[in-house]
């Protein structure tokens, strides 16, 4: 059994899709489940919903549900032509419930009226995806993952119940092999045992390809993206990318946790427990043989790979009576952290002060120090870059520093971290 996870830009329109179903038909002899994203940018779409719901802005919320339908409905005429009734009908549905949200859904909280509408961009497109591979003639179920991916009832960042969800999948999905060949479902949700919708984070469709291979044992996992591989450094960024043929499950770890975008950090570790391959691959060129992310960590140090995170904040924390930095000292800092929500990309202290880096898109300075100044003077420099290196020597330093303002540098024997101007 195999697992291929299919994300928004590979089932961005009708041509994507037939794609995807043309990649599937390449592996007739296996039995694949197929982990399917919402379609191009719907999930974008489908948060200004959510928003609007939040605020009960009704001409906002119904004008993107109904731009969110004629989009579906428009590559559904194009795959399905003449034989499009039934689909149209189930999708028809599916609107229909999602609009009746704006009266009956119970507003708990944010995050809860968050997972109960974004996650439908996912049942969305693998209500299409299925049924149009039914259409050309492959042998395929339809499943919904709520059923089978047990969480906590944590909204937008649901925790596994692994072993609930363990036996949901080896009673629910693996039956369905006994039919046919391919099993589509949904990335990204879940449910709890209250049967609320969850979802398990932002491109949380990668880790549910993990979930689903580690608890049916899959031979593989592969994912499907528009480029051919891992490279070590963003294209969009560095003219002169590498691809990396083959890394260590270790490798993949630190380059997810650094903020490569290509691999989500909590996708490796669940086939690192079982040994799974992963594999990145190209939709353009499946021919081509992409990378192989493995147990052997005799290729990671091949090619220095570089991380970008731009638009940076570096916040340090001194304390007013002028005492030095301890342990009760981080605690109480990152309480707050934590209760703000904010992610630190980089964290380092000195005798009288503690720092942190994290991303401006993500958390405001500001509120931050009005959190912390009570107890601490707070200093920040906004506009920054965080780039890291991972196999790094003096040539890789010297060609991302160049004659920028190095405000932090951080070495260990394999990685290197500078925060610039």
């Amino acid at each position: 059994m195999k697992v291929f996870k299919f994300g928004g830009a590979s089932v961005k329109d009708a041509n994507a899709v037939e794609n995807a179903r043309k990649i599937v038909s390449l592996y007739p002899q296996d039995k694949i489940v197929v982990v399917v994203s919402a379609m191009g940018k719907t999930t974008n779409q489908l948060e200004e919903v959510a928003y609007a719901l939040w605020n009960k802005d009704e001409k906002t919320f119904y004008v993107n549900l109904e731009q969110i339908q004629n989009f579906h409905l428009s590559i559904v005429d194009q795959l399905f032509g003449d034989l499009k009734q039934e689909i149209v009908n189930v999708l028809d549905d599916q609107f229909t419930f999602l609009k009746q949200h704006f009266e009956k859904l119970e507003l708990k909280n944010f995050d809860f009226v968050y997972d109960q509408i974004v996650s439908c961009g996912e049942v969305l497109s693998t209500l299409i995806v299925e049924r149009y591979f039914r259409l050309k003639g492959c042998e395929s179920s339809w499943l919904d993952c709520r059923k089978i991916i047990l969480t906590t009832p944590n909204f937008r960042e649901g925790k596994v119940l692994w072993n609930e969800t363990q036996n949901l999948v080896q009673s629910t999905l693996l039956p369905l092999f006994q039919k046919h060949a391919v099993v589509v479902t949904q990335g990204f949700i879940g449910n709890t045992s209250d049967g609320d919708t969850t979802t398990l984070g932002r491109e949380g469709s990668d880790y549910t390809a993990a979930i689903l291979a580690f608890c049916i044992n899959a031979e593989s996992v592969t994912i499907w993206k528009d480029v051919d591989g891992m490279l070590n450094a963003d294209p969009r960024l560095f003219a002169d990318t590498i691809k990396l043929d083959k890394i260590s499950y270790k490798e993949a770890i630190e380059l997810a946790y650094y903020g490569a975008s290509v691999i989500h950090p909590k996708t490796v570790k669940p086939l690192q427990n079982k040994n799974i391959p992963l594999f990145v691959k190209s939709f353009i060129h499946p021919e081509k043989d992409g990378t192989i992310i493995q147990e052997d960590t005799a290729f990671d140090a091949f090619v220095p790979s570089f991380i970008i995170k731009k638009d940076q904040v570096l916040m340090s924390f001194l304390p007013i009576d002028f005492s030095f930095i301890d342990e009760e000292n981080f605690v109480d800092i990152f309480q707050k952290l934590t209760d703000l929500g904010v992610k630190v990309n980089l964290m380092q202290n000195t005798a009288l002060s503690f720092s942190i880096v994290f991303d401006r898109a993500k958390s405001d300075p500001v509120s931050i120090a009005h959190a912390l100044k009570e107890n601490y003077k707070v200093k920040y420099n906004e506009s920054l870059t965080l780039a890291t290196i991972r196999h790094y020597n003096a040539e890789t330093i010297a060609k991302i520093t160049g004659l920028k303002e190095v405000f932090v540098e951080q070495r260990t024997r394999q990685t290197v971290r500078i925060v610039m101007k």
